[in-house]
């Protein structure tokens, strides 16, 4: 069985350093997706995603080549008037570089204000099974939306 804190702490590693840390880009595994993965020692992170302003992924992870989490999701503009990608990038990317480093955990009880909206993330659940959504708020209006669940990989 997994030691799920050593995978808790992989993931917020792995996280910090793939998306949110500008990590180095993968060959798409796919036709048509966009790849940033990370590995130390044993452990293997990928994070492939298809789309731009309207986008859908997963995030998985392996230990000594064993599928052990994954977590799906879908997010998008949903104000443009209020909200472009670029800006949305920044607001998401600000709010997790903090969440990782300050609070060494993934999942939501976060809120982050931004110059350009106010981050909310929030979830249920723990490492091994949960859910959870995203959002950005601009001038009080919803303008991004997020959602993600997943968990632990019992073959």
């Amino acid at each position: 069985m997994v030691d799920i804190e050593e995978l808790t702490d992989f993931v917020v590693e792995a996280k910090a350093k793939a998306y949110v840390g500008d990590g180095a880009k993968l060959p798409a595994c796919r036709p048509g997706s966009h790849d940033v993965g990370y590995h130390r020692g044993l452990w293997r992170y990928l994070d492939s995603y298809f789309g731009g302003t309207d986008f859908a992924g997963q995030e998985a992870v392996w230990r000594d080549g064993e599928p052990l989490w994954a977590m799906n999701y879908f997010g998008r503009i949903i104000r443009a008037d209020l909200l472009d990608a670029r800006r949305a990038g920044a607001v998401i990317k600000a709010a997790l570089q903090t969440m990782y480093r300050e609070k060494r955990h993934f999942l939501g009880g976060m809120e982050y204000q931004h110059a350009y909206g106010c981050y909310i993330d929030s979830s249920r659940g723990a490492t091994d099974h949960f859910s959870g959504r995203e959002t950005i708020f601009v001038d009080g209006e919803e303008a991004y939306e997020l959602d993600y669940r997943g968990g632990l990989i019992v073959p």
